[in-house]
């Protein structure tokens, strides 16, 4: 564990980020780095799968390490969430297809997750490549 929050630190002092907090809860796997810089916050987006790359790279653990980034991916998953929770209110009153926008794998899983909780509905990936999305469909669709 210490050896990871190191090398963490480490690879951030390089980056020029010096002062980063970096926490890890090892039950997890989980990364948690706060940076206090305005350079990084417009930019979160984009350096949070870089970081996390290069840290399963470095670290190489038999478990991928997941980072977050300044809350970023908290905030995402809560979003992600939320987004979930709606698409499944209209399916239920509309009884009909709810597509949601195109996600990564770890944002699709997470709605997966989430519509397991409404036993009349069911999840299904569809499209290729950055078009992939999920569709929320009412049982009584099947």
């Amino acid at each position: 564990m210490e050896n990871t929050v190191e090398k963490t630190k480490n690879m951030l002092e390089l980056m020029g980020f010096n002062g980063a907090r970096v926490d890890f809860d090892e039950e997890h796997s989980k990364i948690s780095i706060f940076i206090d810089d305005e350079v990084i916050e417009p930019r979160v987006a984009t350096t949070l799968p870089a970081i996390e790359h290069i840290l399963n790279l470095m670290c190489k653990k038999e478990k991928a390490l997941v980072v977050d980034l300044n809350y970023y991916r908290k905030e995402r998953e809560r979003l992600i969430a939320e987004l979930a929770r709606a698409a499944a209110k209209k399916a239920t009153v509309t009884k009909d297809e709810v597509e949601l926008p195109p996600m990564n794998a770890y944002e699709r899983r997470l709605v997966h997750l989430e519509i397991t909780t409404h036993p009349d509905l069911k999840t299904e990936s569809a499209g290729i490549g950055k078009e992939r999305h999920v569709v929320i469909k009412h049982l009584s669709l099947s």
